[in-house]
């Protein structure tokens, strides 16, 4: 039995090739019927001859002739007609595999060319389909495409780049910035105006710096540019991630919940990773409720390691949940909190999962609170252990 998805250009060339070949078979069974019918079979004589004088027994024995000539004909062409429906059945089958055969081979560049294709991601615009053969249409959209990909390369690279640079020359006049303002509020004498403004732009200047970390941070995840790759012990990352925020913990009255089965973790930038469960757990505390609660898991998955971090609250809409891994992405006022957030929290944990080949998954709770959820390969991509 044929299977032919729906609306593939497969299932086209098939049927056009199939209905071709009926069309012009049905075509050709006409005509050798039609021909067919002009055709003169001759009888033999049956019975006795007429007498010489018997005319009227003559004309009846034409009359017989005649009726057996027609009868042969007759039978012939149904015989004819038989037989070419019966042929034309057998070949409508044929058609459709030689059809199906001569489709696929067809298409077969084109398959390579998708499969290629779709192997090919933001983290690996370095790759090519580079199909060989002779220069046809097939050829011409694979050169097309690999233009294309050669673009987007360049223009992603310049993207990053401009991201990391930015942010590299925007700390120096930062750092001026707050010397200045550290001088100005340390000086004997400051009036009580000077100070309230030199804590203001402090806090600023902070807000500023974690932001430009948080560039640089996500340009290089985002680069694919893993460094200092070793073993990786995600369950110490999460205790000392944990341990980093107990004045925050306790201030909100968090009951905290952890069970850490993750074992001997992951291969991957120890760097990266660090910031990425630093992360994970900031947003669980900063996006928090008062006497809430923070439930954090590690698990083996195969051969890497899943980090899931549960937290409280108000139900969330999934839609606006879905946008929080994108850069500056918040949800309303009652988890954004005070504000001091650079935005780009969630965004660097997707970054820094993909670029070791895993992946982030935010799900907001029936029951209220999010769920994050982040997957790493034992071995991240391009990496060997």
């Amino acid at each position: 039995m044929i299977r032919l998805r729906n609306g593939t250009v497969e299932l086209r060339f098939t049927v056009l090739y199939a209905g071709v070949f009926l069309v012009s078979g049905i075509g050709l069974l006409a005509l050798t019927v039609l021909l067919s019918g002009e055709t003169t079979v001759s009888a033999p004589w049956s019975g006795n001859r007429p007498a010489a004088g018997g005319l009227a027994e003559a004309h009846q024995h034409i009359r017989r002739l005649q009726e057996q000539l027609a009868e042969v004909n007759a039978q012939r062409s149904r015989q004819l007609l038989v037989g070419s429906l019966l042929a034309l059945t057998v070949m409508a089958v044929v058609s459709l595999l030689v059809g199906r055969a001569l489709a696929r081979r067809v298409l077969r560049p084109l398959r390579s060319i998708t499969a290629a294709t779709r192997r090919i991601s933001a983290d690996s615009l370095d790759r090519r389909l580079d199909v060989r053969g002779p220069a046809d249409e097939v050829k011409d959209l694979a050169d097309t495409i690999d233009g294309l990909l050669e673009r987007l390369e360049a223009s992603f690279a310049a993207q990053r780049r401009f991201v990391a640079d930015a942010s590299h020359e925007l700390r120096t006049p930062l750092a001026t910035m707050r010397a200045s303002v550290d001088v100005a509020v340390a000086k004997p004498g400051a009036a009580r105006q000077t100070l309230v403004l030199g804590g203001r732009l402090r806090v600023q200047l902070d807000l500023m710096d974690r932001l430009l970390d948080g560039f640089l941070v996500l340009a290089r995840a985002q680069h694919g540019a893993l460094t200092g790759v070793a073993d990786v012990d995600v369950d110490g990352l999460v205790v000392r991630a944990m341990a980093g925020r107990t004045a925050e913990i306790a201030a909100k009255r968090l009951r905290v919940t952890e069970e850490l089965r993750a074992g001997t973790g992951v291969r991957g930038d120890a760097a990266l990773l660090a910031r990425m469960v630093e992360n994970v757990i900031d947003n669980a505390v900063t996006h928090n409720e008062e006497d809430g609660f923070v439930r954090v898991e590690t698990h083996r998955e195969g051969p890497g390691v899943r980090l899931v971090v549960q937290t409280g609250g108000g139900v969330l809409d999934q839609r606006d949940v879905d946008r929080l891994a994108r850069p500056f992405a918040r949800l309303g006022a009652d988890r954004t909190g005070a504000g001091d957030g650079s935005g780009l929290g969630l965004s660097i944990v997707a970054a820094i999962a993909a670029a070791h080949g895993g992946r982030l998954d935010l799900l907001a709770r029936p029951e209220g609170g999010l769920r994050v959820s982040v997957a790493l390969p034992s071995v991240p991509a391009g990496v060997r252990a």
